[in-house]
């Protein structure tokens, strides 16, 4: 099931976010704030319970805040790689009356929960630090109980890709070579079909591009690093990127990128994926050959009339 192959490092996935467990965090987690909101809406969308939920990649507890009373959530694990922030999110974590929190240190590809031990496991904004995320998606799923709900978001491909750009053709220019500075993140058609191959039922993998506006490309590379989402790609440089590189860079990105204002886009791409545990009782998908109807029909303009574009344009960020 596995296809695990070593690009992470992950003491240094947990090092950078022991680092960001300090009050300065608030000052630097709009993306994480701005995708738990949206990942926690959806559960208005669910009608039923779920008495025990894990937070997988829980951070500073910014999902256990959002999630106020939504979904009957007598009981909320929270766990994290880093035990600084699991600590942090316990102390930040004031949840409705008569929910039992519990925060642990637990490594999202070795988890420690028994099979079926949860109704819903969220994770926000985590799994894109995974080596191996067929096998943490199979952990998660067996963790879940029969017909427990998985809603995770992480960060997709084309999440800064003006960095990405910028930083490649700098190097390029001034040390006559190239190294992974931005870490490789999933596809999206890539993380809906490991959802199947994970043996979750009704699987969906949407995306949604969250673009932030910054003054100075350098206040991005700060916010990366107070985040605690630093590179920790293997095969990076072990030594810092030269000055002269990053001022390049940095110009690069200026002049590549800056609107009228002056101002610098950062784009965020976010992957969400929503899955069930399998059980008997969910809709079953009806035998191939079984349709009473041409599809050429469905689509026919008589059938669906005048319908009217819709509008998907990309959501937008707060500036920084």
């Amino acid at each position: 099931m596995s296809d695990s192959i070593t690009i992470f490092n992950r003491a240094a996935v947990r090092q950078h976010r022991t680092r960001a467990a300090t009050a300065a965090f608030v000052d630097a987690d709009f993306l994480f704030r701005e995708v738990a909101e949206r990942l926690t809406e959806r559960l208005d969308d669910v009608r039923r319970s779920f008495p025990h939920a894990l937070d997988l990649g829980c951070h500073d507890g910014t999902v256990a805040r959002l999630l106020g009373a939504r979904g009957d959530i007598a009981t909320l694990v929270q766990s994290d790689l880093s035990p600084a922030m699991t600590a942090r999110a316990k102390d930040m974590t004031d949840g409705p009356a008569g929910r039992t929190h519990h925060t642990l240190a637990a490594d999202e590809e070795a988890l420690p929960f028994r099979d079926h031990a949860f109704d819903l496991v969220l994770s926000n904004l985590s799994l894109h630090w995974v080596n191996d995320l067929p096998g943490a998606l199979v952990q998660i799923r067996r963790a879940l109980k029969p017909d427990g709900l998985f809603l995770g978001a992480l960060l997709g491909g084309q999440t800064l890709w003006e960095l990405r750009e910028a930083l490649s053709a700098a190097e390029i220019e001034c040390e006559d070579g190239l190294s992974p500075r931005v870490s490789p993140f999933a596809d999206v058609r890539d993380a809906g079909n490991l959802l199947t191959r994970a043996g979750f039922t009704l699987p969906v993998a949407d995306i949604e591009t969250i673009t932030v506006s910054y003054r100075d490309p350098l206040k991005l590379l700060g916010d990366l690093r107070a985040m605690g989402e630093s590179n920790a790609v293997i095969e990076r440089r072990k030594t810092p990127l030269r000055r002269q590189t990053l001022l390049r860079a940095m110009a690069l990105y200026q002049d590549r990128f800056a609107a009228p204002d002056g101002r610098v886009p950062a784009t965020f791409q976010i992957i969400y994926l929503t899955a069930w545990s399998p059980s008997p009782d969910q809709p079953q998908p009806l035998a191939r050959g079984s349709a009473t109807h041409a599809l050429a029909d469905a689509l026919s303009s008589d059938a669906l009339g005048d319908t009217p574009d819709k509008d998907h344009s990309a959501p937008k960020g707060p500036q920084r």
